[in-house]
């Protein structure tokens, strides 16, 4: 059996290894603008609508609005979407767009109805940014919070390197050791899955979208198609994002530390449920799919943790390598985030839930014919017609 293991190893080993040199060499590419070179004013000025759709959103919509509505970047208008809320979402809205700070730079539209053939949030999307009056367009969600310079410096950035289309990663709030060993397992995924800093070069086709800031020129977001487009995407922001690297323009990610943050779950359970949404999504929709990815998940993140310890001699080697480049990922992410680096220790705990939701949401969305989110059903053939 010790070639077996000299095999898994190495495969395990080579991967790891070259993920976290890839990324060594590649993450300090990525811009900061929170660094004191990007405190500044963009010399155009450009017009800016931010676009906040909320359904049933009363716990955070009040301190979303209100800390967008103190930004220091004077050019600007927030359209909050009401999106068939059955809780006090809209009526909050409409108290603070009556409030004299908020005369001539809030407005709040009310859907009451879903026209067929789309998904809740990307209509009141696409409904805002119909009425908008910015140059950019910036799409967030209703639980973000934004320090007052966040805009500034993100245009300012766009504007340096002519960008089409600008992503700010948010700091995430985590309140809980569970949430910290979640979202650090869903980093480490990304920083393994994606390649954020191949984002800029034109001839790949790595490309970026986040919820919580998608930053667009209004004429590119027209050019590839509005959100009338991406009417059925599940993952909407990074779909957006999509569309915009295939379609040649200059797209860019950037870190703000705290710049914007969000808190994305509450606990384990939390985390688990997100991702019940949009996992399967991410997989195409496709059983098969989902199941290989289960595997792979297991395989990559479990049987170092496994080999290490099965294997004998020199054959532990390998396996060594893997872990140890997956230590060095969380100490990158040390740096940028509050997850200590011994969290490395509760990675096989979170790779199990992850699997877990990842066969939770391939069976929900199976049992129930389509994907059921804030109270609406979107049938499975709809949404697999829809996929871009």
């Amino acid at each position: 059996m010790t070639w077996v293991h000299w095999i898994a190893g190495t495969i395990l080993g080579l991967a790891w290894f070259s993920r976290i040199v890839d990324a060594a060499l590649g993450m300090p590419k990525i811009a900061d603008v929170a660094r004191p070179e990007w405190d500044r004013r963009p010399s155009k000025n450009p017009r800016v609508s931010i676009i906040v759709p909320a359904c049933n959103e009363e716990a955070d919509i009040e301190q979303t609005l209100s800390q967008l509505l103190k930004l220091d970047y004077e050019n600007y208008e927030v359209i909050a979407i009401d999106d068939r809320s059955t809780d006090r979402t809209g009526e909050i809205m409409d108290r603070m767009a009556a409030t004299s700070s908020a005369l001539g730079k809030l407005r709040v539209l009310h859907i009451r109805q879903l026209p067929s053939g789309w998904l809740g949030k990307t209509h009141a999307m696409w409904t805002a940014a119909k009425s908008a009056s910015g140059d950019w367009l910036l799409f967030t969600d209703a639980d973000v919070l934004f320090k007052p310079d966040s805009l500034g410096r993100a245009l300012a950035y766009a504007e340096t390197v002519n960008a089409d289309h600008l992503v700010l990663f948010p700091r995430m709030i985590m309140k809980k050791p569970a949430e910290r060993m979640m979202i650090a397992f869903f980093q480490t995924l990304f920083v393994f899955g994606h390649r954020p800093w191949k984002v800029a070069d034109p001839s790949t086709d790595d490309h970026m979208g986040v919820g919580a800031f998608n930053l667009i020129r209004r004429n590119v977001y027209e050019a590839v198609g509005t959100y009338e487009k991406l009417r059925l995407e599940v993952l909407d922001d990074m779909k957006l994002g999509k569309v915009v690297k295939k379609a040649g323009y200059r797209q860019r990610n950037v870190f703000g530390e705290d710049l914007i943050s969000l808190h994305w779950a509450k606990g384990t359970l939390g985390v688990v449920n997100n991702l019940s949404k949009n996992f399967f999504a991410i997989l195409s929709f496709q059983w098969p799919r989902a199941l290989l990815s289960c595997f792979a998940l297991a395989f990559l993140n479990l049987m170092p943790f496994v080999g290490v310890w099965i294997a004998h001699g020199w054959a532990r080697l390998p396996y060594a390598v893997a872990l140890g480049s997956m230590f060095m990922i969380y100490v990158g992410m040390s740096w940028k985030s509050s997850i200590p680096p011994y969290y490395f220790v509760l990675h096989p705990i979170s790779t199990v839930l992850f699997v877990y939701a990842v066969l939770r949401s391939m069976y929900l969305t199976l049992s129930r014919g389509g994907v059921v989110w804030r109270g609406t059903k979107y049938p499975l053939d709809e949404l697999r017609r829809g996929m871009v």
